[in-house]
């Protein structure tokens, strides 16, 4: 997904950047700030970071501009902490309000929230799946958690998307077996414990010990920390 930075400080720029790209997001900002809805049309970003105080227009006018073509989610990060910024911001459409100084969890947690309500039931599909922190990108087959990832073999990734998609429920052994082989005729029963075991080691490394649970004698599921 990619994200469109609004932000002239050039060192909050770069901050931010570097950040999102850890959290495998595409960033990118306006090259002339006095044409930021003509970069913003050719990037087609999921989501828009915009500051209040910029040069030639405030954020309020390109929150404006924005609006009167697209229905992208905003988030305004300001330094501005007066009550009636934020119900501005509110009132021409934004779907949050970040003030400076800010910690980056926090807004990567907000953006987050914000793509899953926008996109979870939209026409658009996700490259991404978020779990316990982590995001897992389905198409690179990584899973990554803060500034740690993790490559996953093609069945460790085939299994653990299965899991987090039905997290919480269990999914039998059987089932996991049908859906990687399609033939269990000719699959060893050991050979899921092996990619269930490296998979959880390779979660472990991560710090998600125990997202993966076992419940004997029906199967596994990928809980919620």
């Amino acid at each position: 997904m990619t994200i469109f930075i609004v932000e002239d400080d050039t060192v909050i720029f770069r901050s931010l950047k570097e950040g999102l790209e850890k959290w495998g997001f595409r960033v990118a900002g306006p090259a002339d700030f006095q044409k930021v809805i003509t970069d913003f049309t050719q990037e087609k970003p999921h989501l828009v970071i915009m500051d209040i105080q910029l040069p030639v227009y405030d954020g309020f006018h390109w929150c404006r501009e924005i609006r009167s073509v697209s229905k992208v989610p905003i988030i305004f990060l300001s330094s501005r902490d007066h009550p009636m910024d934020m119900v501005m911001a509110m009132q021409m459409g934004a779907d949050d309000y970040v003030q400076k100084p800010f910690h980056s969890d926090v807004l990567i947690a907000k953006i987050q929230a914000t793509l899953r309500r926008v996109y979870a039931y939209g026409e658009e599909t996700s490259d991404f799946l978020e779990w316990n922190g982590a995001t897992i990108d389905l198409k690179r087959g990584i899973i990554r958690l803060k500034d740690k990832e993790a490559e996953l073999t093609k069945n460790e990734f085939f299994i653990l998307t299965v899991l987090v998609e039905a997290k919480d429920e269990i999914i039998s052994r059987d089932e996991l077996i049908r859906k990687l082989w399609d033939d269990e005729r000719f699959v060893n029963d050991n050979t899921l414990t092996v990619n269930v075991t490296r998979l959880r080691q390779k979660l472990a490394a991560l710090g998600l010990e125990e997202a993966i649970i076992t419940k004997k004698g029906l199967g596994y599921v990928a809980v919620t920390l």
